[in-house]
């Protein structure tokens, strides 16, 4: 039981870390200090993609639940709503690019925004 909590806590942790990812800058238009977590995260994440390789929370997890007994992701919230946004089926080569081009143009946008609203600033 143990080693499936934790499991699932990687699981939200790598879900929080997708989130940030994709969506951290929107935190910089408020508190700009965060640029300095973010940027490294978004290019992670984007390698990640690009270059198809595995988070390594992935094999973490999958580790947690081997110890916990469990083969699957049966049963349980974060199994069943959480899971499937991490780990889609029918992931291809062609999504992962896709997802690393729109994790890329995502946050180049809210950077822009995040530029401009700093150079109001400034300018005020």
């Amino acid at each position: 039981m143990t080693y499936r909590i934790a499991a699932d806590l990687v699981v939200l942790t790598h879900f929080m870390f997708v989130l940030f990812v994709v969506f951290g800058a929107l935190l910089a238009l408020r508190w700009p200090r965060v640029i300095l977590l973010h940027l490294p995260a978004a290019v992670w994440g984007a390698l990640i993609e690009f270059q198809g390789w595995i988070c390594p929370l992935t094999p973490l997890e999958n580790r947690l639940r081997s110890l916990g007994g469990q083969a699957g992701y049966a049963g349980g919230f974060v199994e069943h709503y959480l899971l499937p946004l991490l780990y889609p089926a029918g992931l291809t080569r062609t999504v992962q690019l896709t997802l690393a081009a729109a994790v890329v143009a995502v946050n180049g946008l809210l950077y822009a925004l995040v530029w401009f609203k700093w150079r109001r600033t400034r300018s005020r």
